[in-house]
C-alpha cells in the first residue's frame, strides 16, 4: 500500500519537479517528513556534522552546476548553525533553497523544544524568507521559494514548517507549473550603443569579468567579447574559468598595471567592493566605466558609471558583439598588459621553483598547478596560502574554481568539495586548505568517508592564522599578533586517517606532486598536511 500522502511527500515532490537530486542536511526530528519524501522521490540524501557545512555544500552545488542547491535543516540550533552558510550564499548571489523544521503550531509560545523565530533571524541574508502554516499551502510556498532565489541577482531563500504541518495529509492537488520564468533581459539599446562608443575610441580598454558571468552561463559569449575587441580580460572570483588560461587575452597577474592606465573598463557583474578597491582605489583618474549588471540597484554602487546598462551580462554581451564593439587589429596596449604580465610571472618563478624548506609557498602552488588535471575543481579555503595558490592555479571550465566570495567565509571547503564532487564525480576535487580554515570543518571528512565521496584537502601549513598574523604584525611589530599562532606540528592528516580516509605529511618541496598522486589514487577522502615556510605570507585579498 503506498504511504500516506502527508506535507513531507509534497515538498520533495516539488523539489524534484525542480530537478533537485540531493538534499543536503544533518539529521534532525524537526524534517524527518521531508527525509520520508525525498526517499520515495529519489532525491539523495547528504548529511553533514555541522549544518553549515549543510548550506555551503548547497552553495557550492549552485556555483558548479548553476541549479538550486538545496538543504534542510532542523529547527532552532539546526538554523543557528546554518546562517553561516546562507549568509555566505546571500553575499555570493548563490540560488540556495533552506529548508527548516518548526515546532508544531499547536505549542506556539509555549517553550516547545527548539522553539524560534526563524524567519526574523534569516530574513536579512535571505531574497525571501516565510513559515508555511498549512500543508495546502506547502507547495505553492515551496515554489515561491525556488521563484525568488532564481530572479534576477540569484540568491538564497528559506521556508519553514512547523512538525504537525508536515505530518498532515495532503490533498491530491496538482502541483504547480510553470511557476517561475528563466528569461534573460536584453539591455537598452540606445545604452548599448553609447558603450560601444566607448569602446571603439578607447586607447586602453580593459574587460572585468565576474561573478554575474558564471551565473549567466555566458563563458562562451565572453571568449566571442574578447577575441572582438582584443582588449585585457580580467576574471574576479566565480568568473574564475570563464576564459581559460591559455586564451590570447586572458589576464591576472597584471591587473593593477592595466587598472591604473586603463581609460574605459567594461565591467560585466562585477562588485565594486573591497576585492577591486570599491572601484577607485589604483584606478585611472580619468577611468570611463561601462557596468551592466542584471539588478539596477548594483548599477553605479560606489563608483559613479558612464553607461550602465540593466540586462543579463551575456545578453548584453550578445549585444556589444552585434552593435560591432570590435576591432580589426589588436590594439598596441594589449600587447603593452601583455609584457607586464610575462614580467609579473617571470618575478614569481623564482619562487615556485625555490627547493628551501620549508617550503616556499609559491612553490606548493606550483606543485599543486602541475599535478591537477586541467578541468580539475580547485576550493580555496584559506588566507594568504589561498591568495598565493589563487595567482599560481588557473580554473580551465567556469565553475571550477570556487571560493568563499565576497563574505570571506573560512570553512566552506568540505561542502564545497562534497557538492562538486558529486556533481561531477568524474573531475578531480581538490581543497587548498590553510591549517587555520581546516579546523573549521575537520569533522566533515567522517561526512565523506562514510558516504564515499573522495576529494584531497591539501594544507599550506603556517602555524598560524596568516592573513591576520602578518596584518597584527605589520601594524603593531613583530611577535605582537594574539590570537594568531597555531601549532605548525599539529598532525592534522593523522586526524584524517583516524577517521579511515589517506593522510601524509610533507616536508620537502619535491615530494609534494607523490603526495598528491598517493591520496588521489586512495580513492577515499585525503589531506596532505603540507608544512610551509610562514616568513613568505604576505597580506593579500584572497578573492579577486
Amino acid at each position: 500500500m503506498d504511504k500516506p500522502r502527508h506535507g513531507g511527500h509534497v515538498i520533495a515532490k516539488v523539489l524534484a519537479n525542480e530537478g533537485v537530486k540531493n538534499l543536503f542536511t544533518l539529521s534532525g526530528g524537526h524534517i524527518a517528513p521531508i527525509y520520508d519524501g525525498c526517499l520515495d522521490e529519489g532525491i539523495r540524501i547528504v548529511d553533514f556534522r555541522h549544518e553549515q557545512a549543510a548550506a555551503h555544500a548547497a552553495d557550492g552545488w549552485a556555483r558548479v552546476t548553476l541549479r538550486p542547491g538545496v538543504a534542510a535543516v532542523t529547527a532552532g540550533p539546526g538554523v543557528t548553525d546554518a546562517v553561516t552558510g546562507i549568509a555566505n550564499a546571500f553575499y555570493a548571489n548563490s540560488p540556495v533553497l533552506v529548508l527548516s523544521g518548526k515546532n508544531p503550531i499547536v505549542e506556539f509560545e509555549m517553550g516547545s523544544l527548539q522553539e524560534m523565530d526563524h524567519v526574523t533571524l534569516v530574513s536579512s541574508i535571505t531574497k525571501w524568507a516565510k513559515t508555511c502554516y498549512d500543508v495546502r499551502r506547502v507547495a505553492p510556498m515551496v515554489s515561491t521559494a525556488f521563484r525568488y532565489a532564481l530572479s534576477g541577482r540569484f540568491g538564497p531563500t528559506f521556508l519553514d514548517f512547523p512538525l504537525d504541518v508536515q505530518f498532515m495529509p495532503a490533498p491530491n492537488e496538482p502541483l504547480p507549473e510553470r511557476y517561475r520564468s528563466e528569461a534573460k533581459p536584453f539591455g537598452d539599446p540606445d545604452l548599448v550603443m553609447e558603450a560601444v562608443k566607448l569602446l571603439r575610441d578607447a586607447e586602453c580598454p580593459i574587460v572585468f569579468a565576474g561573478a554575474g558571468v558564471r551565473w549567466s552561463n555566458a563563458h562562451e559569449a565572453l571568449a566571442q567579447l574578447a577575441h572582438a575587441l582584443k582588449a585585457p580580460v580580467f576574471l574576479n572570483s566565480l568568473g574564475r574559468g570563464c576564459l581559460p588560461p591559455d586564451d590570447p587575452y586572458f589576464f591576472s597577474a597584471a591587473r593593477k598595471y592595466a587598472l591604473g592606465k586603463a581609460d574605459v573598463v567594461l565591467a560585466l557583474g562585477v562588485d565594486w567592493d573591497f576585492r577591486l578597491g570599491f572601484g577607485t582605489r589604483g584606478f585611472a583618474p580619468e577611468a570611463k566605466v561601462i557596468q551592466v549588471d542584471v539588478d539596477g540597484v548594483h548599477v553605479g554602487r560606489n563608483r559613479p558609471v558612464d553607461v550602465g546598462i540593466i540586462g543579463d551580462p551575456g545578453r548584453v554581451i550578445e549585444q556589444l558583439v552585434d552593435a560591432g564593439a570590435g576591432t580589426a587589429d589588436e590594439p598596441a596596449w594589449t600587447e603593452e598588459v601583455r609584457q607586464e604580465e610575462r614580467a609579473k610571472n617571470d618575478a614569481a618563478r623564482a619562487g615556485m621553483e625555490s627547493d628551501a624548506v620549508p617550503i616556499h609557498p609559491q612553490r606548493f602552488a606550483r606543485e599543486v598547478r602541475d599535478f591537477l588535471d586541467p578541468d580539475a575543481i580547485v576550493v580555496g579555503d584559506g588566507g594568504d596560502i589561498v591568495g598565493i595558490t589563487a595567482s599560481i592555479v588557473t580554473a580551465r571550465q567556469p565553475g571550477h574554481w570556487l571560493d568563499p566570495g565576497p563574505l570571506g567565509t573560512l570553512g566552506v571547503g568540505p561542502g564545497f568539495a562534497i557538492a562538486a564532487k558529486l556533481a561531477k564525480p568524474d573531475k578531480q576535487v581538490a581543497i587548498v586548505y590553510g591549517d587555520g580554515s581546516f579546523g573549521l570543518n575537520a569533522m566533515e571528512y567522517e561526512s565523506a568517508l562514510r558516504q564515499n565521496i573522495p576529494f584531497v584537502g591539501i594544507i599550506g601549513n603556517d602555524g598560524a592564522w596568516g592573513q591576520i598574523k602578518v596584518a597584527q604584525e605589520a601594524m603593531y611589530g613583530a611577535g605582537n599578533a594574539p590570537a594568531s599562532e597555531l601549532n605548525p606540528q599539529a598532525t592534522y592528516h593523522k586526524m584524517v586517517e583516524g577517521l579511515g580516509g589517506y593522510g601524509e605529511l610533507v616536508t620537502e618541496p619535491d615530494q609534494i606532486r607523490p603526495a598528491l598522486q598517493r591520496a588521489f589514487d586512495s580513492g577515499v577522502a585525503a589531506c596532505l598536511n603540507v608544512l610551509v615556510d610562514p616568513t613568505l605570507m604576505r597580506r593579500t585579498s584572497y578573492l579577486g
